[in-house]
C-alpha cells in the first residue's frame, strides 16, 4: 500500500493530539472532524453528564487521542479527563477556586 493510500484511509476520522511543546505549553492539534467531536462533547457537558475521557483510540474513551507527536521534542499527553464544574458545585466543594 503506498503512503497516499494510507493517508487517505485516515482522512475524515477524528485526529486529536494533546502535547506539551519544548516551552511547556499545552497544545491541542486537531483536524476538522476532531474539532467537531471535541466541541460536541464539550457542549454535551451538564450536571447530569459532568465529564468525558480523552484517551488513545485503543482504550475506547469518548474522545480518541492520537499518540504521534507533530514535532521532535513534543511530549505527548496520552489521556485526560474534562470535567464540568458549575459554580454552585465549586462554591460547595472547592470554594478556594472561586477566589480572586
Amino acid at each position: 500500500m503506498n503512503s497516499s493510500t494510507k493517508a487517505d484511509e485516515h482522512m475524515g476520522r477524528p485526529r486529536i493530539t494533546l502535547s506539551t511543546n519544548l516551552g511547556g505549553e499545552i497544545e491541542i492539534w486537531l483536524n476538522e472532524t476532531g474539532r467537531d467531536l471535541l466541541v460536541r462533547e464539550l457542549q454535551n457537558l451538564s450536571e447530569a453528564s459532568d465529564h468525558f475521557h480523552l484517551s488513545p483510540e485503543e482504550w475506547g474513551g469518548e474522545v480518541p487521542l492520537r499518540t504521534k507527536a507533530y514535532r521532535p521534542g513534543d511530549k505527548i499527553i496520552e489521556s485526560g479527563k474534562i470535567l464540568f464544574r458549575p459554580d454552585k458545585w465549586d462554591a460547595e466543594h472547592f470554594p478556594h477556586v472561586l477566589e480572586g
